[in-house]
């Protein structure tokens, strides 16, 4: 058989490329049919993803910054904790840090690193696990910015496509200085600025190498590795970041050594270091900022400038630090009994220990009461000129309580309460020598019941001076005065112009202050004596910036004249006699404290509230002391002058002392004069008067008649024989 016989039957194989088997044809369709499914996944993606308009406007959320009078931070109001620092002003050595531990070859990939994606893919594959971090510093950036820190393939498609548009974006530079100032590197603080700060209490370029090491390793886990929880973790990844920046060159051997031996030292106070200075200041403005500007007030970076002087507030801690404690182991004394524990004390403890194991154990009485039965305290400074609060506690502890009893409470004045009446009665003619007898009444009150006041001590007695009344603070001439002299609707009336605006009972028992004020309140009105008749609301907000510096808003103070200046001037010299003779005056004898200054105590029944006001031209200093519910006493004997006036008088005189302030006086108006009178008649003294005194008088309402009762000894006689008297009388 022929070799061309043997082929004849085979047919020849087609040209290649001519046909394709079916099993290709399938393959080749597969893959096409995936390609189109993958390219349609990206684009249905994209629509989720931020839009070039997001990706141009980098608007990150920036904390508001609280500053004192005197220029301290006291407060951040944020979202995230976050400060901006440009990249220019960031130190070299943080930068390297960052991009040592995150991402050395950032300057030469395009926002991702395949191999890298590739490589960690791999060994998460291997482990079945997801520990391998394959993103770059810029994928991170995408992330934080607009996406979720959900582990899943789609986000992580997300992620990628992002950082590509963020690197098509921005310059390198301008995506290292948002990752610097966005992502967080420490536990509740964001951008290293705010880290540093917070960590370490210094601004970032003032932080050394080994510190730099631990924020840039912190931006991993920053709760895991919270040095102050995890010490350990925090320096082993701290020397892992130092190893990377050696490998990398960007330290010496040298440098690396230091910073590896370096030690840890943190800022103390991490835990409470949101409270701020003043918590119970910041929180007021924070509400009152709140509804002016909503949720900017937390992201928009704005600058808040106040009135408090962070050195008055310390003068004010240290004074309620130190004898808040005492206020309160008298308390406890006081309730230290059976019907007061068993309703106090929690069921599970009186179950555990009994009651009367409880009310013979001083430690577990002591730890109910103290916080069943807490005693609580108000402080407010005022500067009376303008009317800027300088310092304010509204409770013994922010933590434990928000509750701000110096705005928010609405308490019995007492005696406190008493200048108001006296400002109705001197305004209208009655001065300081005017006379009321210190004798019990009854008031007949509208409902059918009796009012029978009486004095703290129980004590009554004859004629005496509106001035020895305030001075002794006579409940018996106060109540006299509202009866029979000053209405309790002109007392009323009085103290609205002072600027008391809770409701007021026009009642005679008024003149003992048995209606309630807000602390706030009655120390602005003792302003008003300060600053010759002219009231000045409380100020807390000077000024509002945004991030850029531009001002938002500014206040002035608001003030109004409600007293004639002869007439605060006059109440100012009555209340300098309670400060120096009367019942304020431990703040001489006690406290040392001898400027031109003058106060008043005040004190309710059963002392469930004790006060202590005190002022000088410079400053107003109010201190309240009680219980939240006023069915607790402080104890026997807790009057002002023992419970208040001991935190009241050291706060006004080491602030003004802090703040170098000078000595100054009141000054009296040219229509306020001493008179001598005689101390029996009240009237001019006459040449015959056995005893004269001074005393201030406005000169509108001038004794006008001489003293009727010491006359001259020759006409005493000449009436004698008048009328009949036979004896010469000798002088």
């Amino acid at each position: 058989m022929s070799m061309k016989r043997l082929f004849r039957n085979v047919a020849p194989h087609p040209p290649a490329g001519t046909t394709i088997s079916p099993n290709r044809r399938r393959l080749l369709f597969i893959l096409v049919a995936l390609f189109i499914a993958f390219f349609s996944w990206i684009v249905y993606l994209s629509f989720s993803l931020p839009s070039f308009d997001q990706l141009e406007n980098y608007n990150p959320e920036l904390a508001t910054k609280v500053f004192s009078a005197d220029g301290v931070l006291i407060k951040e109001f944020f979202t995230e904790r976050r400060f901006y620092v440009p990249l220019a002003e960031i130190p070299e050595p943080m930068v390297k840090a960052v991009l040592a531990i995150e991402d050395h070859r950032f300057y030469s990939h395009w926002g991702i690193a395949p191999l890298r994606f590739l490589r960690a893919a791999l060994s998460d594959i291997l482990t079945m696990s997801r520990q391998q971090g394959a993103s770059t510093l810029t994928q991170q950036l995408a992330r934080r910015l607009y996406l979720s820190p959900e582990k899943t393939i789609t986000r992580k498609i997300k992620e990628m496509i992002t950082a590509v548009q963020l690197e098509r974006t921005y310059t390198k530079r301008e995506i290292l200085d948002m990752y610097l100032n966005h992502m967080s590197f420490a536990h509740g603080s964001y951008g290293v600025d705010a880290a540093s700060q917070l960590m370490f209490g210094k601004k970032i370029q003032n932080c050394t190498l080994d510190e730099f090491a631990l924020l840039a390793g912190m931006a991993q886990r920053p709760a895991y590795l919270n040095p102050y929880r995890y010490a350990d973790r925090a320096l082993k990844r701290r020397t892992m970041v130092l190893n990377r920046m050696l490998d990398e060159h960007y330290i010496t051997r040298a440098q690396y050594q230091q910073a590896v031996n370096a030690e840890l030292k943190l800022a103390p106070n991490y835990e409470r270091k949101d409270l701020g200075i003043a918590p119970y200041f910041t929180e007021t403005i924070r509400q009152e900022l709140q509804r002016q500007y909503g949720w900017d007030l937390y992201k928009a970076g704005m600058q808040i400038y106040t009135t408090l002087d962070t050195r008055v507030q310390a003068c004010a801690e240290r004074a309620v630090a130190a004898f808040l404690p005492h206020d309160q182991e008298i308390s406890n004394r006081a309730h230290r009994n059976r019907d007061d524990l068993q309703k106090l004390a929690p069921k599970e403890m009186i179950e555990k220990y009994g009651l009367e194991k409880i009310i013979y154990t001083k430690a577990l009485a002591d730890s109910v009461l103290n916080n069943k039965a807490a005693v609580q305290v108000s402080v407010l400074v005022l500067d009376p000129r303008n009317g800027h609060i300088l310092a304010m506690i509204g409770g013994r502890d922010f933590t434990e309580s928000k509750y701000n009893r110096s705005v928010q409470a609405i308490r019995q004045p007492g005696s406190v309460f008493k200048p108001i009446v006296y400002t109705a009665a001197v305004d209208n003619g009655y001065m300081p020598c005017y006379e009321k007898l210190n004798q019990p009444i009854v008031v007949q009150q509208s409902d059918g019941s009796r009012w029978t006041p009486a004095n703290y001590d129980n004590s009554i007695g004859g004629k005496t001076t509106l001035r020895e009344g305030l001075r002794r603070s006579l409940n018996l001439v106060s109540a006299r005065l509202v009866q029979e002299d000053v209405p309790p609707r002109q007392v009323v009336h009085y103290a609205r112009s002072l600027g008391i605006t809770t409701p007021l009972d026009a009642v005679d028992a008024i003149a003992l202050g048995s209606t309630g004020v807000k602390p706030i309140e009655i120390t602005s009105a003792f302003g008003v004596f300060a600053n010759r008749g002219v009231l000045v609301s409380p100020l807390s907000v000077l000024r509002v910036e945004d991030r850029f510096g531009n001002v938002l808003n500014t206040a002035a103070p608001q003030s109004r004249g409600v007293l004639r200046e002869e007439t605060a001037y006059i109440m100012v010299d009555m209340l300098r006699s309670v400060a120096q003779e009367g019942t304020g005056s431990a703040s001489v004898s006690q406290f040392n404290f001898r400027r031109p200054a003058a106060g008043k105590t005040g004190t309710t029944n059963d002392c469930t509230d004790a006060w202590y006001i005190t002022f000088t031209p410079q400053m107003v200093v109010s201190t309240w002391v009680g219980h939240d519910d006023p069915a607790l006493n402080l104890g026997p004997k807790q009057t002002g002058s023992n419970a208040a006036l001991p935190i009241t008088v050291p706060i006004i005189k080491n602030s003004l002392d802090t703040l170098n302030l000078p000595v100054v006086d009141f000054v009296r108006p040219a229509g306020v004069v001493n008179v001598s009178i005689c101390n029996e008649s009240k009237m001019l003294v006459g040449k015959y008067c056995p005893e004269a005194v001074s005393e201030i008088f406005d000169t509108r309402y001038l004794p006008q008649e001489e003293c009727p009762i010491h006359k001259n000894p020759r006409s005493m006689i000449r009436d004698y024989r008048g009328r009949g008297g036979k004896k010469k009388i000798k002088y």
